[in-house]
């Protein structure tokens, strides 16, 4: 599968998350939303200016213009929803391209409910990674930097022979 046929295939398939999708699919679509992530972003600089928020810690923050935040959002689904469907090609369900999201949902609601954003926000971070809930959080981040590696390592992987629960191996497939 090629870079055309892989965006094609994907937009075609926008909210479809039964199924499989091959690793060229899914790494074609990427590099195409990056590619056009990249151009619009240029496109956005040069039509519309951009836009810069100093704020009080001195950090610079720049905003996404119209285009490329147009162009994100219509590709949204149907990145995640590829994404989805190459987990299936390795065997996994989709939910495990989710994981990061649920870890750092997690962290911040056990975060949230320990009062650990009050510490924070008075400048105790050294309490802040005391005790039990100290080596709880140190865990956690552990986990939160390591789960996105992870996912893409699965992305990467090749396709299982074979059918599986997902369906047929689209190598095997034909139109």
């Amino acid at each position: 599968m090629g870079f055309a046929d892989a965006v094609r295939t994907c937009f075609r398939r926008y909210f479809t998350f039964s199924g499989r999708a091959s690793r060229p699919e899914y790494w074609w679509f990427v590099l195409f939303v990056l590619l056009g992530s990249f151009i619009l972003g240029l496109a956005d600089a040069v039509f519309f200016g951009t836009t810069t928020v100093e704020t009080d810690t001195s950090v610079t923050v720049t905003s996404d213009g119209p285009l490329a935040a147009l162009f994100s959002l219509a590709t949204l689904i149907p990145g995640f929803s590829a994404g989805w469907r190459r987990m299936h090609d390795t065997g996994k369900s989709g939910l495990y391209l989710v994981y990061p999201l649920i870890v750092m949902v997690g962290i911040a609601s056990f975060v949230g409910f320990m009062g650990a954003f009050d510490q924070a926000a008075s400048g105790n971070i050294a309490e802040l990674f005391a005790g039990a809930f100290g080596i709880i959080l140190i865990v956690a981040m552990i986990v939160l930097l390591i789960s996105p590696l992870l996912v893409l390592w699965w992305l990467t992987r090749p396709s299982q022979p074979g059918p599986n629960q997902y369906g047929p191996n689209p190598h095997e497939v034909t139109p």
